[in-house]
């Protein structure tokens, strides 16, 4: 499809998105003109009608409502362009609105879950890499994304930070604790060397090929950690876990936001409505005329 090229090339361009986003917009919109293709409607054609069709259908496959939200923020933005080159006269996604995400309550583990899950001794050649990004994970409250990619180069030990490389390429800086700090000395002089061998890298956390780790093995990683002790885990899991502690534990909603790399406020104040749930729940098991 030249138009859906010509129309990645302009997010590249104007707006400086990464290639993984980009990534997404290719796919979400094959996708949807693939579902056109089925009706014998031309993806630059498309009326509102479409659009809501093949939401339905997207919602009657059970697809998850971030996934939802995705594709009609990809398709929006694609007509959109459409009636910035004249290539349309109309918008026929103009009206359609992005079902709210935070409305789905994000789960989060325990402190004893989480205690579990760092302390259990693991076996194998990259233990100590593997338990240096699970804490580390835990510790900063890093996208698994923004772990993958941290260089040596932005650990500063001895102050107890990391500099991270967010969404939209934003850089922010998040305290780290000793105890993530310890481990991660300990992976980077004992087993780093070793797992890269004669291979030289800027990355922190490696593979045997000298490459850092990607998104799906470190998914993996987490995965098995979790199993480990019971627990179904990802890494986003851990992210909420993060968050959602610090707010238990007195930290304010502008800090948390601040260490999440959140550009509005409004994504972390879901964290308060967990904390607030697991108050009532706690009220209504022990208070005695609850």
């Amino acid at each position: 499809m030249e138009l859906l090229d010509s129309f990645l090339t302009f997010l590249s361009v104007e707006k400086g998105l990464s290639k993984n986003t980009l990534a997404s917009y290719e796919s979400d919109l094959r996708r949807f003109g693939a579902y056109l293709d089925e009706n014998s409607i031309a993806l630059p054609g498309a009326a509102a009608g479409d659009i809501i069709d093949f939401i339905d259908l997207l919602r009657g496959r059970s697809y998850a409502l971030s996934s939802i939200c995705r594709y009609i923020s990809s398709i929006k933005a694609f007509y959109k362009y459409l009636m910035i080159e004249r290539l349309r006269g109309d918008d026929p996604a103009e009206t359609i609105q992005v079902p709210k995400k935070w409305e789905r309550i994000p789960k989060a583990l325990s402190f004893d879950d989480i205690s579990a899950l760092l302390d259990t001794r693991r076996t194998g050649r990259t233990v100590m890499r593997d338990s240096a990004m699970v804490e580390l994970l835990y510790a900063s409250g890093l996208r698994a994304s923004e772990l993958i990619a941290i260089r040596v180069g932005d650990i500063n030990s001895d102050a107890g930070f990391i500099r991270v490389l967010g969404k939209g390429e934003k850089e922010r800086v998040v305290p780290v604790n000793g105890r993530a700090i310890g481990k991660i000395r300990r992976y980077v002089e004992e087993e780093r060397p070793r797992i890269l061998g004669k291979r030289q890298s800027e990355y922190l956390f490696v593979t045997a090929s000298g490459r850092p780790m990607t998104r799906q093995r470190f998914w993996q990683t987490i995965s098995s950690a979790g199993r480990q002790v019971g627990i179904e885990l990802h890494p986003h899991t851990i992210r909420h876990c993060f968050a959602t502690h610090l707010l238990e534990g007195g930290a304010d909603l502008r800090s948390v936001q601040k260490m999440l790399g959140h550009s509005d406020i409004a994504t972390t104040q879901i964290y308060t409505k967990v904390t607030s749930d697991r108050i009532k729940k706690v009220f209504k098991k022990y208070h005695p005329r609850a």
